[in-house]
């Protein structure tokens, strides 16, 4: 089995996982990071990039900012997502007042937008705060195609 390749979030290094190990730990061959932790990462604009276009396992990616309102309030719900999509998708932000040029490459117009990543390219995206459940619902819609 050739496995799903995945950026670590932590070192950017490509990785290769056996679809089977997802849920057993997986850890990149470069830095020894966990690739699968059920947790939000936070990303840089290069980490980003090379995960959007690579990654097979889907990525979550919500754009937010610091002074947001709106943002800072779905934070906590997009965490307690996180653990519910372990091993399907991972759960990732980025700072758009601190990565500037993200909002502009990835047609960012309002915060919070969430994108879903796979297979090298853009799957689903929306905008808006959401509570853990509609995220939930949204993500696996989104992997499925029904997004």
């Amino acid at each position: 089995m050739a496995g799903i390749k995945m950026t670590c979030l932590n070192c950017g290094q490509a990785n290769r996982v056996p679809r089977d190990r997802l849920g057993s730990g997986p850890k990149c061959g470069t830095c020894g990071g966990a690739l699968v932790t059920g947790k939000v990462a936070e990303l840089d604009a290069a980490t980003l990039g090379k995960a959007a276009r690579t990654d097979e396992l889907p990525l979550v990616v919500d754009y937010w900012a610091p002074w947001c309102g709106p943002c800072r309030a779905m934070a906590p719900e997009f965490l307690k997502a996180a653990g519910g999509l372990k091993g399907v998708a991972r759960l990732a932000k980025i700072d758009t007042q601190a990565n500037p040029s993200v909002s502009g490459a990835n047609g960012i117009r309002g915060i919070p937008t969430m994108i879903l990543y796979a297979g090298g390219r853009e799957r689903a995206r929306t905008s808006g705060a959401m509570g853990q459940a509609a995220i939930l619902d949204w993500v696996n819609k989104a992997i499925a195609g029904r997004a």
